[in-house]
């Protein structure tokens, strides 16, 4: 094809749920409702984090950053929904969709290797606390998160290679609320069959490596205790219950996605709200509800507050 005749695509037409009016707005009200609630309740992890002194050990400085990331998959995203449900026409741009796609897999790549840095942590702290302090130093901490965005910047400039500079000539709509990379690589005026297969195989080799890592390491600790006491068994059945919720509410999404595409595009739909919106949300309830210190310095917090 001429490459000088071709009318490059400057919009994309993204089709969130459908309904009428008055579904709309029930759907506007509720993702602002709980879009405020995502930014609210993982923030409020930061600041404890923070401003709480007894919290400054690796495990919460870690919490604190997914908290973060979690804000930043939402916040990438569900405003733009939002917003949507207002208008009769969703449309974004071409420079805005590469946006979203770069920044939602950086920040979803980081909060992959996050998670396993997490694990790493756990098992340093079940399997050999007495070598903790030294060995998870804050030098440490700090160079483990840093390499998480390290990573995720790779793993998004890797996603973003493939799409970039493909010639969008005609197709413009993408069956989702924002600019899934699988349905954008859909849409230009070449055949991207083996792009595509790469693509997969790039999220879906991170997301799966990312998995076993974790697998292996909560396996290890829980072979390691189950060696030692019954009580020791107990403790790090506790501990680790948290951390492997939150790792399957993330990697379940992210693997059916990827890994086993579907055809369904309601299916992709709800799929991509359960992480970009209900993970996120769910990260401060799991590590809170039944976590003694994050309850202590919420009330400590609550009383500096009132009683300033």
């Amino acid at each position: 094809m001429d490459q000088e005749n071709i009318s490059r695509v400057t919009e994309f037409v993204l089709h969130s749920f459908p309904g009428p009016a008055e579904l709309q707005l029930f759907f506007f009200a509720w993702f602002t409702l709980l879009y405020f609630s995502i930014v609210l309740g993982n923030f409020l992890i930061v600041f404890t984090v923070i401003s709480e002194p007894a919290l400054h050990t690796p495990m919460y400085f870690f919490l604190s950053n997914l908290s973060f990331l979690d804000v930043c998959i939402s916040s990438i995203v569900t405003p733009k929904m939002i917003a949507d449900f207002l208008t009769e026409h969703n449309i974004i741009s071409f420079e805005n969709c590469m946006a979203q796609i770069f920044l939602m897999h950086m920040f979803a790549g980081g909060e992959m290797m996050l998670l396993v840095a997490m694990a790493y942590d756990r098992y340093v702290a079940i399997c050999r606390p007495l070598h903790y302090a030294t060995i998870m130093s804050l030098h440490k901490c700090t160079c483990l998160v840093a390499g998480s965005w390290i990573l995720g910047v790779l793993h998004s400039l890797s996603q973003l290679v493939f799409i970039v500079n493909l010639p969008f000539c005609g197709p413009n709509v993408v069956e989702n609320f924002f600019c899934d990379l699988p349905l954008v690589i859909k849409l230009p005026c070449i055949d991207t069959y083996t792009l595509e297969k790469l693509m997969i195989a790039d999220s879906g080799t991170v997301a799966m490596i990312s998995f076993v890592l974790l697998l292996i390491s909560y396996m290890v600790i829980l072979v390691t205790v189950r060696r030692r006491s019954s009580a020791g068994m107990a403790k790090a059945r506790a501990t680790l219950t948290a951390h492997v919720t939150v790792v399957t509410l993330f990697f379940g999404p992210c693997l059916l996605i990827y890994c086993l595409p579907f055809n369904s595009f309601l299916l992709n739909k709800i799929l991509s709200v359960f992480y970009t919106v209900f993970t996120p949300i769910l990260n401060p309830l799991i590590y809170t509800l039944r976590n003694k210190d994050i309850i202590s310095a919420l009330q400590k917090l609550k009383k500096r507050c009132v009683c300033p």
